[in-house]
């Protein structure tokens, strides 16, 4: 399967869905001192976010309390923070975590790697829009005040969410790859500029060609390139456009391996947080 074809998720929408049946099962699992936790999972994790939104309606309608707010007051940790995450739209969540990541005690950049590399031109539209809706700030304002150097100029170049769509040229293909490889040989202040503006504005296409003439060139796979000749935040966020690139599942796959591995990061927790609460039919 080419890289740049659409990529069913694991959430289909339940079938023969009534949220008012939902909207009750919840209300019973949230009553009393201790919750149903295996009806809360059961239920939100088996429905698609429109129809989780659809059962947040059916909440305040029937029931006349806010879903969210429920499970916030009755819920506790990690728990509450994943299904508190499923009742958001996509683009609120990805609004939530990126506020979250540069407004508490140091940035995490991992968390705005995950999203920015992650997310396609109209997603980081919504997103944008979101941001703003919920926290009155810019998000590209924030970015760059919150980063800084070359990975600031990569996340605020992905921000603007202006990649170019299903365009190839296989003879640019060849000229990009000349230019990535120089880069990753030279690596002065214009050819990461270089680098980072071929990977993010690029469309998907033109990107898979790029990378087979780089291995044609080079004898070398770009990611291994990259490692090799960068470090840091920056060789993060470049690699993880490129995994994006090739297979966005995988990305995210690798991502819950790295975070369930890697406890003594201390942001294991929240990185599997930001990826499983994110809507599972988009990856």
């Amino acid at each position: 399967m080419f890289c740049g074809d659409y990529v069913q998720g694991t959430i289909f929408p339940a079938p023969n869905f009534n949220p008012v049946a939902d909207a009750q099962m919840l209300a019973g699992a949230l009553q009393g001192f201790g919750c149903d936790k295996d009806t809360l999972v059961a239920v939100l994790t088996q429905r698609s976010t429109a129809q989780r939104l659809t059962i947040a309606e059916a909440y305040q309608s029937v029931l006349g309390r806010d879903l969210i707010g429920d499970l916030r007051e009755k819920l506790s940790d990690h728990f509450k923070d994943v299904m508190v995450g499923l009742m958001y739209p996509p683009p609120s969540y990805d609004a939530h975590e990126l506020w979250h990541a540069m407004k508490g005690a140091g940035t995490e950049e991992n968390c705005l790697i995950d999203i920015l590399a992650s997310r396609t031109n109209g997603e980081i539209f919504q997103m944008r829009e979101a941001y703003y809706l919920q926290y009155g700030s810019n998000l590209q304002e924030d970015i760059y005040s919150e980063t800084s150097g070359h990975f600031r100029d990569t996340l605020m170049n992905l921000v603007q969410g202006t990649r170019e769509e299903g365009y190839t040229d296989p003879a640019m293909a060849a000229q990009d790859a000349m230019v990535l490889w120089e880069a990753c040989q030279q690596k002065t202040g214009e050819h990461k500029t270089m680098l980072q503006m071929i990977l993010c504005n690029k469309s998907y296409q033109q990107l898979w060609l790029v990378f087979q003439e780089f291995q044609n060139i080079s004898g070398q796979d770009i990611v291994d390139a990259i490692n090799e000749c960068y470090d840091g935040y920056f060789q993060e966020l470049l690699v993880a456009i490129v995994l994006c690139v090739r297979d966005k599942p995988a990305y995210f796959a690798y991502r819950l391996y790295s975070a369930i591995h890697n406890f003594a990061s201390g942001h294991y927790e929240k990185a599997l947080l930001a990826i499983c609460a994110g809507d599972a039919e988009d990856y």
